[in-house]
């Protein structure tokens, strides 16, 4: 399964990309897509175009995005909230289901502490993802949003395949019942 972890931002939006085989996981890239300038609407098209260009190059199969929290700066969580649009838009168009994660999930499920600091998020992302070398701390912290989504969707596939396997163990218990009390 091929990962796209997008951790939004108006200046720098960070993405990471990962493969994941079984348990193992592997680095295809990271980078981030910067944009500038007074007007919005153009930073945001950047945005985009940069981010579509990224889904377009890697083929990811799925996608995650870290959920913006809320600060004293209205206008800034506002802002950020459009570019977290964006950051859910290029993947919904190319037909990918997208995951989304609070900060303190991502940190938990790669550190395995919800409050750790971005040196040890980016730590244990170098343990899961050996040699990688990451564009940015924006960039590490996609990779570690794609690590996080990617462990969620193992835990779901393991516990849908172990509900599949429970049913049709009732299933045949229950056809069982059923041709003893026919025969």
């Amino acid at each position: 399964m091929r990962v796209i972890g997008i951790d939004p931002g108006l200046r720098n939006m960070g993405w990471g990309v990962i493969e994941m085989d079984g348990s193992r996981l592997r680095h295809i890239a990271n980078g981030i897509i910067h944009s500038a300038g007074d007007d919005l609407s153009i930073r945001l098209l950047k945005l985009h175009a940069g981010l579509v260009d990224v889904i377009a190059r890697y083929a990811p199969e799925t996608a995650a995005v870290e959920q913006t929290f809320v600060n004293k700066d209205a206008v800034a969580t506002l802002k950020l909230g459009q570019a977290r649009g964006i950051a859910l838009l290029a993947p919904a168009q190319a037909g990918l289901s997208i995951g989304e994660y609070a900060p303190n999930a991502i940190k938990k499920a790669v550190v395995g502490v919800g409050h750790a600091d971005k040196i040890q998020v980016q730590h244990m992302v170098r343990q899961q993802l050996p040699g990688v070398t990451f564009d940015g701390p924006d960039a590490a912290d996609a990779l570690a949003i794609a690590i996080c989504h990617a462990f969620h969707s193992q835990a779901v596939r393991r516990t849908q395949a172990a509900i599949l396997g429970r049913g049709a163990l009732e299933i045949t218990a229950g056809q069982a019942r059923i041709r003893r009390s026919i025969e």
